[in-house]
């Protein structure tokens, strides 16, 4: 394995009351987009990627971002903090009640405010609401925030599978 390769770590909650909130402040608000905005995701996806070096997506067009939103499946939710845009997280409802955390994270300008756990506590709560969720699950790799494996563990989450993708 050499040293370039991405560690990706799979992680889940199978039980709703393995879920450790952070305590919510008065100062940070969520919203859901509705309607979805492709754009809007878009902007989202390169603004909070970019540092993450999120990739996957970036060759997308518009219509594959319209295609992609437009889903029934999928909600976008954006984080507040004092009425400031901080952050997003995309939510997939998928097949036997399980939903994916597909998209997770904060702008720049809010990084090491704290802000992570707070923005996970939504999302997981968000997730836990939708019909008939089983399961609520997600990955994040080694080239995410140094805290983002710990804040997900803390709230909850446990490791069920770990990857290696090389990046040569």
């Amino acid at each position: 394995m050499s040293d370039d390769a991405v560690k990706i770590f799979h992680l889940e909650m199978r039980d709703r009351q393995a879920f450790e909130p952070k305590q919510r402040s008065n100062d940070f608000d969520v919203a859901l987009v509705d309607p979805a905005d492709a754009s809007l995701n878009q902007q989202l996806y390169r603004d909070v990627g970019s540092a993450w070096q999120w990739t996957d997506r970036l060759s997308w067009d518009g219509s594959k971002w319209s295609e992609y939103v437009s889903r029934n499946c999928l909600s976008t939710w954006i984080g507040y903090w004092k009425g400031k845009r901080a952050g997003y997280f995309e939510l997939e409802s998928q097949n036997d009640g399980n939903v994916e955390i597909m998209y997770f994270g904060l702008l720049p300008d809010f990084i090491g405010m704290g802000l992570g756990g707070i923005l996970l506590t939504v999302a997981v709560e968000c997730a836990w609401r939708e019909p008939n969720t089983t399961r609520v699950w997600l990955h994040t790799c080694s080239n995410d925030h140094k805290h983002a494996l710990k804040n997900y563990i803390k709230r909850g989450f446990q490791l069920f599978k770990t990857e290696f993708e090389n990046t040569e």
